[in-house]
This record gives structure tokens, sequence and C-alpha cells, in this order.
């Protein structure tokens, strides 16, 4: 196993999900010597979990918010097949699509609009990325005809892949290159130092700065730090069923879940959001509920064995967006935590702009302003999510 002496680092990076490896991994190709410091195992946080839905945003109301994740979805596709090159490990990406039921005709008329306006975002001769409005009945061998009434969107921007496989090539890329420590944990960084600080006094860590990348936990050391509370933890169960004849199948998001079919066999149930909760463990009530509402808008799901069952506390800003960016009051401790629901569509280009902003270089595509901690601290911070 790897040993914390073998720093000085240039940077180390508290957590080992999806942000936090990705971070890594973009850290090392651009040169920098990295350290990963994770406090449980790879992928113990919510990065670990089943769905793997890499869907983006409505083409309305455009913002540079929804630019870069189109921007992400878009370029996801090359570096996975590069990370799966440099690995030998497969990540179980597929460009998917995904049908939406329209229930009624107000809803009809909303993505009609939709549609048009994805011609202008979504660039369809260049990209081959469509949003379109099927009628009645389309695609009933998968989604139930009852559940969309007035027809149904079906856009092929949209992607899967398989948390657990991703995370496994990127810590494979990390252990390879770079260093990467399970069953440490990280409790501050001693700028004048360049030191990071390890619980139940172990020896620090040189390191040139330190990006928290810890999941819901990242909110606590960043209170700590900056005396300001900008997110929280919110619950998500999701499961896995049997699901060998589904793989070709697009993504379904009916009655606020995805069904998600994947290449190995299953087919993903989730996920739901929980704001209150008292443990990070799946029920089995609520996986019985899932069953229940996927099988009445998919069919096909009736009678199909569970293969697991999983829950995880995902860290979502009180802005919602994620923060990416140095914290204020410092000079070399950064964060990349928040992602909630998009965290593994647009972490390699999130991780590409830090390690951009790290260096000083200018990254090839901006970061939103609402990334910023400019948008999380101070007069902007929220004291909770509106």
């Amino acid at each position: 196993m790897a040993q914390t002496s073998d720093g000085p680092f240039d940077v180390a990076i508290a957590g080992a999900g999806i942000f936090g490896l990705s971070m890594a991994h973009a850290a090392i190709r651009a040169g920098l010597r990295v350290a990963v410091l994770e406090a449980d195992r790879v992928g113990a946080g919510s990065s670990g979990g089943l769905l793997g839905a890499l869907m983006p945003h409505m083409p309305a109301r455009w913002n540079p918010k929804k630019e870069f994740q189109f921007q992400a979805l878009s370029s996801l596709e090359a570096h996975i097949g590069q990370l799966e090159a440099e690995t030998g490990l497969v990540c179980g990406y597929r460009r998917c699509g995904r049908i939406l039921p329209l229930t009624t005709r107000d809803k009809l008329e909303h993505h009609l609009e939709r549609a048009e306006e994805s011609i202008l975002r979504w660039h369809p001769d260049e990209t081959g990325f469509s949003y379109q409005v099927e009628g009645a009945g389309s695609r009933s061998d998968w989604l139930a005809p009852e559940a969309a009434p007035f027809g149904i969107v079906y856009e092929s921007l949209a992607a899967r892949i398989s948390p657990r496989a991703y995370l496994a090539a990127l810590s494979t890329y990390v252990r390879r290159h770079g260093t990467l420590i399970e069953g440490v944990e990280v409790t501050g960084f001693d700028e004048a130092a360049s030191q990071v600080l390890l619980s139940g006094g172990a020896e620090p860590v040189a390191a040139g700065g330190l990006v928290i990348s810890g999941g819901f936990q990242a909110f606590d050391m960043i209170e700590t730090l900056t005396g300001e509370r900008i997110g929280r933890g919110e619950k998500g169960q999701a499961l896995l069923l049997e699901g060998a004849d589904l793989a070709g199948r697009p993504a379904i998001y009916c009655d606020g879940l995805y069904v998600v079919p994947h290449d190995d066999g299953s087919v993903a149930i989730g996920s739901t959001s929980d704001r209150e909760f008292t443990d990070n463990t799946a029920s089995p009530e609520r996986s019985a509920e899932l069953i229940q509402r996927a099988t009445a808008f998919c069919p096909q799901l009736a009678g199909r064995a569970v293969i697991s069952q999983w829950a995880g506390i995902r860290p979502r800003c009180h802005k919602r967006d994620p923060l990416i960016g140095r914290l204020p009051g410092f000079n070399a401790i950064y964060a990349a935590t928040g992602g909630f629901k998009i965290s593994f569509g647009i972490a390699h280009l999130v991780a590409e702009c830090l390690v951009a902003e790290i260096t000083g270089r200018e990254p090839a595509r901006p970061l939103p302003e609402t990334f910023r901690p400019d948008n999380h601290f101070g007069t902007a911070r929220l004291e909770a999510d509106r």
C-alpha cells in the first residue's frame, strides 16, 4: 500500500469519490504529484451508487450552467475512451438516450417548444444530439402507453455509466501514477507549513495545496475553515434488478424515477431524495416502493429479481450548483463538492477547470460563475436550499 511518506506532493485531495478521483486524474495528467487521501474506501459515499444516469438539463432558459453541462456530456465519451485505454478497464458507458412521457396537453406544447430550442442549443446538425417529440404509443414496448397519453420526448444526448466501474478505472489510474491511500481522514491544512493534517495523531502529509472533495462531509470541514455552512446531505436510494434482455433500451424518466438498463445484464431504478434521514442504509420498504412505482410505467420490470440495493448521502449546496474553487481567506485550500445528481456527468470537466486554476492556466472551458466560491460564501450565501 502506498505511504504518505511518498511526498511531498503538489496537491493532496481529500476524498476518493467521483470529484476527488477525477481531480486526481486531471492533475496527474497535467504533470502534478498527487495524493488522494480517503477516510474510508474508494466510492464509500454517494459516488458508489448504482444508477449511473447522465442526463442533460432541458434545452430551455439556457444559461452558463446548462452550457457547461452540455459541453461536459458531449466530451465525456472521448474522456471515458481515453481512460479505458489508459487502464484497460471498462466503465460501462453508453449513449443510451432518454424517454420522457408527456402526460398533459400543456406538457406536449411545452416540449414542442423545447424541441425547437434544442436546435439552437444542442446543434443537432453538428453534434447529432436530438430532442424530438413523438406521438402517443411511441416506444410502447418499453414505456407503458397509458403513462404517456400525449406522446413522449426522445432525446439522444442522455447516456449512462456504471458508477463503480468508472471509479475503479479512475482509482486504478491514480494508484499507477500517483498515491491513493484509504483509511486516512483529513482534518485540515496548515498553509504555513504546507502540510495536510490527519486524524488520530497520524503524521501530516507534505503538500503544496489541498482539495476538499469528501462528499457531504466536506461541508463540515469547509464550515470549520470558513465559519460558513454552505451545504448539506440528502439521502438517495436505488436498486438493481436482473435485466439481461434490456441492455440496449433507452433510459426512462417518469414519476420522478429513472429506469436505466446497463450492459452487465442489470437495470437500475432510482433514485429517491430525502432531506430528512437518520442513517445511510437502504430501506427495504423504500426499495419495494421504487419497484412498484417503476413497474407501473415500465411493465417489463415486473417479477425481476433484485440484485442489490444501495443508499447514500449526496452532497448538495444550498445554492444548488456545485462549489468549485479556492476557499475564501486561503491561498492553497480548494473545494470540489456539491455536485449532487450531476456529478458523474461533469466531474471530468470540473477537474480540468480546477487544475487550471491551481496551476495558473486558463481553462479550455471556464466554470460557470455560479459554481465559484463567490456565489456560495459571504453576502451570497444561503442559509438553506430554497
